[in-house]
């Protein structure tokens, strides 16, 4: 059995674009892909960015304990479904975990020896900055996600390691670094 690597942070602080640099340069790790009811953003697909789902199967889901962890988030389900962990962890796949904080808590209380990863932005006006720059998003969403941003930093103190995101290139050296300590 290989090793599950949680890593979580605050939306806008950039672990997505940090996961992709690092599994560019380790082809040998596999990110796990989450189930979602909100809508698909201009460049995302289906089982590729989440597997895009109805509120109605995501509910059955939960109902069946489908998932590992799940949560809701501005009027929105996101989960990770536990046959997509168990199967990749039985073939002996090194595999990645994108999700918040309390997913990641869910997870480590189901499997204690996931190596839980949290990214954190240099500042929270950096992370103001970054969030208002995508444009993606309403400014209410971006007031929510702010809030949201502050539970999770307080939360971050569960992890076994938190990587300041300054610059990518340091982010990625950093999770290079932290998973080398477990990855075989």
């Amino acid at each position: 059995m290989k090793r599950l690597f949680v890593i979580s942070g605050s939306s806008g602080v950039g672990k997505g674009t940090i996961i992709k640099e690092f599994l560019k340069r380790n082809p040998d790790f596999k990110l796990s892909i989450s189930c979602t009811t909100r809508p698909m953003r201009p460049g995302e697909k289906d089982g590729e960015s989440y597997y895009f789902i109805s509120r109605e199967e995501f509910k059955q889901g939960i109902e069946n304990g489908d998932f590992i962890e799940w949560a809701e988030f501005s009027n929105n389900y996101y989960g990770t479904r536990k046959s997509n962990i168990q199967k990749a962890l039985k073939t002996g796949e090194n595999l990645i975990l994108e999700i918040e904080t309390r997913g990641a808590l869910q997870v480590k209380n189901k499997i204690p020896q996931a190596v839980l990863i949290f990214i954190a932005p240099p500042s929270f006006e950096e992370l103001k900055k970054r969030l208002e720059g995508r444009q993606t998003e309403a400014p209410e969403v971006i007031q929510t996600r702010l809030g949201q941003a502050e539970r999770e930093n307080k939360e971050s103190k569960n992890y076994d390691y938190i990587i300041i995101n300054d610059k990518i290139p340091n982010a990625v050296k950093n999770l290079e670094e932290i998973i080398s300590q477990y990855a075989i």
